[in-house]
């Protein structure tokens, strides 16, 4: 007998999933009860936000495997090593920060600030590399529904281009590269915000700076791809409709990208951000209008992602 479905899912990626819940749950009281702050933050913000990105991380690629036909064991190490040496490394480091009341971005301070941010740097680019290697696995599977085909390996595509947002902030900004030219050594090395420090004015919740442009909301918005565009495919089950989308959404990505480096807000775009919002929008408007009158071709709707058999069969080594 076949196991339910949900039960074939990654244990371990699915503990993360339900750890981070907890750590959020946490978090949402260090909040309420702990008046400390940390660059105009509550030191219990950060490990909120990245607990609950690093939980939908997980529970997406915790279904992913758990639809696949090919390369099961290789993708279950895959998802094993993503937790111990990826996300536990990065949240832990986090957290330690936020309980100790400091930053753990780049912040230089100590020499121990020092080797956590060292750690969670590590972590990030290793991430990186998983989260590719996982993608191209996935994309090697044999697949049904033509809509998903193309969503997975696009989401990842442009969530390893958000992940990617994240390098720009580690690198010193032209202030701090002047003086560390001139030999000062510096407590703090990289910025999110653009064209005015970080610590300002931020937007509820999330915090992105409204004083000047912020590299996380691109950072954001990227990498969550990975969960949006196989949602997308799930509804509209068409592949020509699920490229318009991942067209939009990489467009937004890099959009965001070249507001924050111009050093604009969110809230605040000039003309020039709000005419190219404008265009991108009139484009993938448009172009789902003509194909949304185009005559549907079948997408397989109602299959699932993945090829199934008639009948699996597993390996005894490759019951996870």
């Amino acid at each position: 007998m076949i196991a339910p479905r949900w039960r074939t899912w990654h244990g371990p990626l699915v503990i993360c999933a339900v750890a981070m819940a907890v750590l959020m749950s946490v978090s949402a009281v260090g909040l309420v009860v702990d008046g400390r702050t940390v660059m105009g933050e509550g030191v219990w913000l950060k490990p909120f936000k990245f607990a609950a990105s690093f939980s939908l991380y997980a529970l997406t690629l915790a279904w992913m495997i758990s639809q696949v036909e090919r390369w099961r064991r290789t993708l279950w190490w895959l998802g094993t090593v993503t937790v111990a040496l990826f996300v536990l490394p990065e949240i832990s480091a986090i957290t330690f920060q936020a309980v100790r009341g400091v930053r753990s971005h780049f912040n230089f301070a100590t020499t121990l600030d020092k080797s956590v941010f060292m750690v969670m740097g590590g972590a990030a680019y290793l991430g990186w590399a998983l989260t590719l290697a996982l993608g191209i696995f996935l994309v090697m599977q044999r697949r049904v529904d033509r809509a998903m085909a193309w969503a997975i390996p696009l989401g990842v595509a442009i969530s390893l281009a958000g992940m990617s947002v994240g390098y720009l902030m580690t690198a010193p900004t032209p202030e701090q590269a002047q003086a560390l030219a001139g030999g000062a050594k510096l407590i703090t090395i990289g910025a999110h915000t653009v064209g005015a420090p970080d610590g300002g004015p931020g937007m509820p919740l999330l915090g992105w700076a409204t004083g000047g442009g912020d590299l996380r909301v691109a950072h954001f918005v990227g990498l969550h791809a990975l969960q949006v565009l196989p949602l997308i495919a799930l509804w509209v089950r068409r592949v020509p409709l699920v490229l318009v989308a991942a067209f939009g959404y990489a467009g937004l990505t890099g959009l965001l990208v070249w507001q924050a480096q111009r050093g604009q807000a969110l809230i605040h775009p000039d003309a020039t951000t709000l005419l190219a919002a404008g265009a991108l929008l009139a484009v993938v408007a448009a172009a789902t209008a003509v194909l949304r009158r185009s005559p549907a071709r079948s997408e397989t709707p109602g299959q699932s992602t993945f090829a199934e058999p008639t009948q699996r069969r597993r390996e005894p080594a490759e019951q996870y």
